[in-house]
């Protein structure tokens, strides 16, 4: 049996359609909902959990949030956020200074931080050369790099490019800005992921794959 539009109305008029939640709690729904990989539905989701468990969730998040808010800064030496201008890269003594991995944002930054691979500092670019979009050198932090290059002290770059068409032709770019001076240039290397099918792959990442080929030791 089907109910009509008009049935619905007759049986629920406006007045009486029920209110899911306050303005305050629906704000904050809608708040969480923008943030990336939260749907209208998760936030919800969330929403509720952090009501649920308001001394074990929400309050402790409440408090980082405003912490963060308050202390937010952007390095400005190499483009990351941090709570401190040096960040706690640029500041580790312990880092590599002769090294140096360019990326295009801080996300980029922070996973391959988290891998504790790469012992070197970093320099954000805040995006990549796209001429579809409109950004071009000056609305990246390319002069800044090229700045930190000509200070000395650095010996080699890493280009940590997404492998995109943007993204490599960012990386060309700089390679050509910093030719001139006595650094080395390289790239991460782009093919066959760890544990992946052939079947599975996309054309660009099997032709990098072919391209990038070594002789079996």
């Amino acid at each position: 049996m089907r109910v009509t539009c008009e049935e619905v109305s007759f049986l629920f008029p406006a007045r009486y359609l029920p209110t899911m939640a306050s303005p305050e709690i629906e704000a904050l729904t809608q708040a969480l909902s923008r943030l990336p990989g939260l749907g209208p539905r998760s936030a919800r989701r969330a929403v509720l959990h952090l009501l649920k468990k308001r001394e074990t969730a929400l309050d402790p998040l409440l408090a980082a949030l405003s912490q963060v808010s308050q202390r937010l800064a952007t390095c400005a030496t190499c483009g990351n956020v941090d709570t401190t201008d040096p960040c706690a890269i640029c500041a580790d003594p312990r880092r590599d200074a002769r090294s140096l991995c360019v990326v295009e944002e801080v996300a980029d930054l922070w996973a391959l931080d988290r891998s504790r691979l790469f012992p070197g500092r970093f320099h954000v670019l805040g995006g990549r050369l796209s001429a579809l979009e409109g950004i071009r050198p000056e609305d990246l932090a390319i002069d800044g790099l090229v700045r930190r290059i000509a200070a000395g002290g650095i010996d080699e770059v890493v280009l940590a490019m997404n492998a995109t068409l943007e993204g490599q032709t960012t990386a060309h770019y700089i390679a050509e800005r910093i030719e001139a001076y006595p650094v080395r240039v390289t790239q991460l290397a782009h093919g066959l992921p760890v544990g992946g099918e052939l079947d599975y792959l996309d054309e660009g990442t099997l032709a990098q794959a072919l391209r990038a080929r070594r002789p079996v030791a």
